[in-house]
């Protein structure tokens, strides 16, 4: 007896709109505006099973420092509402072992490879941005500047506009001339386009906005804090509206700074919001969790929306919430609305006449 399977056969996709999706990242050009977030996707091997990496802007690694680093105390991610906090500690083999196996993969795989780097003083920032200067297949490197500052009682450098600049200006002098330096700023700052004006005064090419904000959560049956090293990285929908925020503050005073933004982006719609807040491109992180191929869905979302609001490039819709809204004409008012305009100024007037003579 023969087995008959009935199946619909699937439906395909409308083609995209014909929008020109190139994108600016720093002084480099993407062929479009999708990133993966550091820290999400590793140096992008996993991704690659899940859809073609080279499909990307470019693949942003994981921050690497100059030694093998074991990372925080577990446990390390807690679930939250509208988001997760993570405390991985910036755990990886060195920038050795990086450069030999990622790296390498990364440029045998033909993807484009943004680098993000780490350090705990100014000296080992330089040093990895030294690392890198003569190595094949780098598109740019991502300055990590929220991580501790050693040498100053352990503040954060991107929460400090001098020793921010100090990282940039080295990382900048170490790097290639035509290789692109961004720094990736931290939310948890008093005023961020300060900090963003100091590093791009020092040499960026451009803005990573934002990092994940510190939070905590605390176990109400141990009644101790959830994370081995208590607080984490807050991350996913969350903070949106905090990275809306910042990008927007820092495009309205640095219009001329490329952006990539990201915070809790999971549909093109999010990214656009982004788009219009003023980010020249966009990456996406938490996401990527529970929906591996969310950066190539997005990417193709975004250019819908795009398309769908009459958009012929991205570069036209990058910053486009800044622009001042048309000023409607006026309207004649109809020969009631007049009488009682008349009416209510008489009231007025007559009031105040009466408050002059008590």
């Amino acid at each position: 007896m023969t087995r008959m399977r009935i199946t619909t056969a699937p439906t395909s996709a409308p083609p995209l709109p014909p929008v020109d999706m190139t994108a600016s990242f720093g002084t480099a050009v993407l062929p479009n505006p999708m990133l993966t977030a550091s820290g999400c996707a590793g140096a992008g091997r996993e991704l690659d099973q899940f859809f073609d990496v080279t499909d990307l802007g470019a693949v942003v690694t994981k921050s690497i420092m100059m030694r093998p680093r074991s990372g925080r105390p577990t446990p390390r991610m807690a679930e939250t509402a509208s988001g997760m906090l993570n405390s991985i500690g910036l755990q990886g083999p060195g920038i050795d072992a990086f450069i030999d196996a990622d790296l390498a993969w990364l440029r045998r795989r033909g993807a484009r490879a943004v680098v993000s780097i780490a350090g705990s003083t100014v000296d080992e920032f330089a040093k990895l941005a030294q690392r890198l200067r003569n190595t094949d297949g780098l598109t740019g490197v991502e300055v990590n500047i929220s991580c501790p500052n050693v040498e100053n009682r352990g503040l954060v450098f991107a929460c400090d506009p001098v020793a921010a600049a100090a990282v940039v200006a080295t990382v900048r002098r170490s790097t290639a001339p035509g290789i692109p330096v961004v720094a990736k700023l931290s939310p948890d700052v008093t005023d961020i386009v300060a900090v963003a004006r100091a590093v791009v005064d020092a040499g960026a090419d451009g803005l990573s906005l934002i990092n994940t904000s510190l939070g905590l959560v605390i176990d109400t049956d141990t009644m101790r804090p959830v994370l081995g090293g208590v607080t984490g990285g807050l991350s996913g929908p969350a903070i949106r509206p905090l990275a809306l925020r910042c990008v927007w503050q820092v495009h309205a005073e640095l219009p001329t700074v490329p952006i990539v933004g990201m915070g809790g982006i999971r549909t093109g719609l999010d990214a656009l919001e982004f788009v219009l807040a003023g980010a020249s491109a966009v990456a996406v992180g938490t996401v990527i969790f529970n929906d591996p191929g969310a950066p190539v869905r997005i990417l193709h979302e975004l250019q819908r929306e795009l398309g769908d609001r009459g958009f012929d490039r991205l570069a036209d819709a990058v910053g486009y919430a800044h622009r001042p809204h048309p000023v409607a004409p006026d309207q004649d008012l109809d020969e009631d609305s007049t009488d009682v305009a008349a009416d209510l100024t008489s009231d007025v007037a007559a009031a105040a006449a009466g408050e002059r003579g008590a």
